[in-house]
């Protein structure tokens, strides 16, 4: 068999099999990718050692007809490549890809060289691929597990489910966005990129873009959220978290980061005054009576009473007192708390003893 017999199968072979595996990571297999894969992954195997046997055999053929033909062969992977290209939307794996291309072609080829050219020193250079493989599957199995970013688990992890928390009443929920193509590099990761909410705040992530993410913290173990489908959610309760700063990213697609930043969360104090539950002139009721804090402060108001009283957002002659928050009855020693986040002046009374009036001005 000629160089040209040897030769010209490896290079149709090699761009039929390069051809299908640049559909199948482009996504363009859609049902049958792991199909698509397979077989262009051994068609492509199959190609290389005829054409490496070729090479290696005698050379490369320079007539006419042979470089026609190799341009027709790769114009045709090419074209079909460039039209993979033109319909991808969410290309992510471009330089995995290539990587995996080079791990093919490199063994291939050397080895196909010393089993012709230098048998004797064919099983000491296979030996230290399969040495340097085993190095490789097993650093990558190791930090898959430990590490940032570590993508397997021992233990399953059910969808949307560690470390989610359904919000309580009264308990903020700070929404971030995973918008639709956050995975393709330079377009937004996470919107916003950073927040900066007080510790005890719900942090919500829904993903509005048509693949799986997650949301894991940097080190891989403070949270994780385990795969976050399309169109689901998964809600993070800072009150397990340190006041600082938290970086994150998607393991699935690690160019995606963000950060969170826990603020120790702001307090005030407002008694209920010893007495209160008695209408007398010189009385305090509550204790300040009004209390000027910042948007995001949790107001806090302490039963010193020896009766229940209740904190009651609006006044006494609304209709329908409550809106914003009741706390129902408050018994002597136990305390009530409201976050308050939104500018502006709340009024709010005792519904037990309504000349107990007090107000929280937000500025």
């Amino acid at each position: 068999m000629s160089d040209w017999d040897l030769m010209m199968p490896g290079m149709g072979l090699s761009a039929i099999g390069l051809a299908g595996v640049i559909l199948s990571y482009l996504g363009i297999a859609n049902t049958f990718l792991t199909g698509m894969q397979a077989l262009s992954g051994l068609t492509l195997f199959i190609g290389l050692v005829f054409l490496s046997a070729g090479i290696l055999s005698g050379g490369v053929s320079t007539s006419p007809r042979a470089k026609a033909t190799t341009l027709v062969i790769f114009g045709i992977a090419g074209s079909v490549a460039t039209y993979a290209l033109s319909l991808n939307k969410v290309i992510t794996s471009l330089t995995v890809f290539v990587g995996l291309l080079l791990i093919i072609v490199i063994p291939t080829i050397v080895l196909a060289f010393f089993s012709m050219k230098m048998p004797k020193h064919f099983k000491p250079v296979a030996t230290i691929f399969i040495a340097a493989m085993v190095v490789a599957i097993g650093s990558y199995t190791v930090f898959g597990f430990i590490g940032p970013g570590a993508q397997f688990h021992l233990n399953s992890i059910s969808e949307n489910a560690t470390n989610a928390t359904a919000p309580t009443s009264n308990v903020p929920v700070i929404s971030i966005d995973i918008p639709a193509n956050a995975s393709i590099k330079g377009n937004p990761s996470f919107i916003p990129n950073s927040v900066s909410v007080p510790k005890g705040d719900i942090i919500e992530w829904k993903n509005d873009d048509k693949v799986g993410h997650t949301v894991t913290s940097a080190d891989g173990t403070t949270w994780d959220s385990g795969i976050i489908s399309a169109g689901k959610t998964f809600r993070l309760d800072t009150s397990k978290l340190n006041a600082t700063t938290y970086q994150y990213l998607c393991t699935v697609h690690p160019i995606m980061s963000g950060s969170i930043t826990i603020t120790a969360p702001m307090f005030a104090n407002v008694t209920i005054s010893s007495g209160a539950s008695k209408q007398a002139a010189g009385q305090k009721y509550f204790d300040p009576q009004e209390s000027k804090v910042k948007a995001g402060t949790t107001v806090v108001w302490t039963n010193a009473d020896s009766v229940a009283h209740t904190v009651t957002s609006g006044n006494p002659s609304d209709s329908s007192p409550g809106g914003l928050f009741d706390s129902g009855l408050i018994k002597p020693g136990k305390t009530f708390q409201q976050v308050f986040n939104t500018a502006g002046t709340t009024s709010y009374f005792c519904t037990v003893h309504p000349w107990m009036t007090g107000k929280v001005t937000v500025g």
